[in-house]
Parts: structure tokens; C-alpha cells; sequence
């Protein structure tokens, strides 16, 4: 039956030719080169059956062919799809109190920000924020006074900012 040896030879002795033939039929190197070694992958797999095969390169290029067949198949179901959907939304760019906002969150620890976050853009309040993140709502409460006293500096206070800037969600 066949050997590691034999699949690398066989390997060598076949790819490239494997490789033109796929291309030839897809038209896009890359395309042709990602669907053969799909293919030689599978090979390897089933190698100590399919080396008994009058014609192993065959059943390569077969499988090849299908995989890059079957990638176009995905790429039109996925252009179908956008045009059903029609043009993306188009979003406005960040505003520089948004960009601002986003930056200070980086900085406090995760869990702080989880529970800013849930507090403050999700307006949940400190029994729901516990029971989602299944912390204490005292640990919430602290998480919160935390992150207010880490924001305070980065983000200026009430007084320095205009109320519109407070609110705004990030």
C-alpha cells in the first residue's frame, strides 16, 4: 500500500502540473494553487486506498477542480447576496469626542469597561449589570467609581465639556 515516500514522490512528481491544469480551468493562480492543495491534502489522507488507483493524479485534479468550482459557487452567492441587500449603509466617521471616548475606555482594566459600558451605553442599571457579568453589585458599584475616577482625567470634567460632548454615546 502506499507510503509516506510514495505520496511524497508522487506529490513532487505531480503539483505543478496539477496546478497549471486548475489554473488553466479557474483563471487565478492563487485560486488554482489554495483548491490543489486542498485537494493533495485529501489525497493525503485517503493515500494507503487511493494509491491503489490506476490514476491518482486524476482523482487530485477531479477533487481540485470542485474545490475551486465550489469557490466560485461562495463568491456568486455571496455578490447575489450584496446585491439583493444593496449598497452598504454609509457611517459617518467618528466624531473626535467619540474617538476620545473610545481611547479612555481602552484604558481602564476589561472588566471596568464591560460595566461602563453596560451602565452607560446599554443603561442597564446595577442589579442587571450584576446579574449579566454575575458579579456582586457591590463589586459593580466599585467597578463603576473606579473607571469614573480613571475617566475623569482623560476625558476633562462636566465643567471643561459642553453637555452635548457628556452625553454623547461613544
Amino acid at each position: 500500500m502506499g507510503t509516506t515516500d510514495d505520496f511524497d514522490a508522487f506529490y513532487t512528481a505531480t503539483s505543478a502540473r496539477v496546478v497549471h491544469q486548475v489554473y488553466a480551468v479557474c483563471g487565478n493562480l492563487s485560486e488554482a494553487q489554495d483548491a490543489v492543495q486542498e485537494a493533495y491534502a485529501r489525497a493525503w489522507i485517503r493515500w494507503s486506498w487511493l494509491s491503489g488507483y490506476e490514476d491518482p493524479e486524476a482523482w487530485v485534479r477531479t477533487v481540485a477542480w470542485r474545490v475551486a468550482a465550489n469557490r466560485w459557487r461562495s463568491v456568486r452567492r455571496w455578490l447575489a447576496a450584496r446585491a439583493r441587500l444593496g449598497p452598504p449603509v454609509t457611517v459617518a466617521e467618528p466624531s473626535p469626542d467619540r474617538i476620545a471616548v473610545m481611547a479612555a475606555l481602552r484604558r481602564l482594566p476589561e472588566a471596568q469597561r464591560r460595566v461602563v459600558v453596560l451602565h452607560y451605553l446599554c443603561d442597564l442599571p446595577i442589579a442587571e449589570i450584576a446579574e449579566t457579568t454575575r458579579m456582586p453589585a457591590g463589586t459593580v458599584k466599585v467597578y463603576l467609581a473606579r473607571a469614573r475616577a480613571a475617566l475623569a482625567p482623560l476625558l476633562g470634567t462636566h465643567d471643561e465639556r459642553k453637555e452635548s460632548d457628556v452625553s454623547a454615546h461613544p
